[in-house]
């Protein structure tokens, strides 16, 4: 204390101004963790902004079209990082690649809870030409990436549509996952999903010589250990039950 019998002030933190990228940030960050838990018609501005501790005009001033230009820049914004989840290093085993994709993929839908449909699978009253293109960019972007993984730049229209159902395949996943109260464990929905790309490429080589090349160069590289090996063995004794027909 000092003379007077009144402790010292404590000096507050010196107040840092955010710049214009930064304040944008912030507000998307607060809008995407509101629209994670509630669909978009129920957030409002003022939850918006009360979230990220700022005022109504603030909001306004970032986003002069309300609501509706916040959400496209959320959208957009987690659009970025699910496009990111399959940015992965050419190296090693597909189904490898595969599940590191998967694993970021799903841990985005499990941050995001309810609000990963009103976010990528439309239904939403805010819903637009324009938030249908973001969602239908994530979709094509992944394709494209896998196919970059399969060697396959200019496929075929059987294996892409091959690729391309696999992705609508791990959306509808997803999806149910979150209705069935997060089951299976993520780890067997990931190791499920892979299953499933292994089988659908599997039975589209059978019908189309590239997806035919592209099969035999991806199993090249498996191990028994791995995905693959393990879904053969597990294959072999139904498939040995049909022997039959052939």
């Amino acid at each position: 204390m000092n003379g007077s019998g009144t402790a010292p002030a404590v000096p507050r933190p010196a107040y840092r101004r955010l710049s214009v990228e930064e304040r944008r940030s912030q507000l998307l960050t607060a809008a995407l963790g509101l629209f994670a838990q509630r669909a978009p018609e129920d957030v409002s501005l003022d939850d918006v902004a009360n979230a990220a501790e700022v005022s109504r005009p603030l909001v306004y001033r970032y986003f002069p079209g309300g609501k509706q230009q916040l959400y496209e820049a959320a959208l957009r914004s987690a659009a970025d990082i699910l496009e990111g989840c399959f940015d992965e290093p050419e190296e090693g085993p597909l189904t490898r690649r595969l599940g590191r994709a998967l694993d970021r993929y799903l841990a985005f839908v499990d941050g995001h809870d309810a609000g990963f449909s009103a976010l990528l699978q439309g239904g939403s009253v805010v819903e637009t030409a324009r938030t249908s293109a973001i969602v239908d960019e994530v979709r094509r972007t992944a394709a494209e990436r896998i196919l970059h993984h399969l060697g396959a730049p200019a496929p075929s229209p059987r294996l892409r549509m091959a690729v391309r159902t696999w992705i609508t395949a791990v959306e509808a996943a997803s999806l149910i996952w979150l209705d069935e109260d997060k089951q299976p464990p993520l780890d067997e929905l990931r190791d499920w999903l892979v299953d499933h790309f292994v089988a659908l490429l599997t039975a589209t080589a059978a019908t189309d010589e590239q997806a035919a090349q592209v099969t035999r160069a991806a199993l090249a590289m498996e191990s028994a250990e791995g995905p693959v090996g393990v879904l053969a063995r597990r294959v072999l004794p139904v498939v040995g039950d049909a022997a039959h027909l052939l």
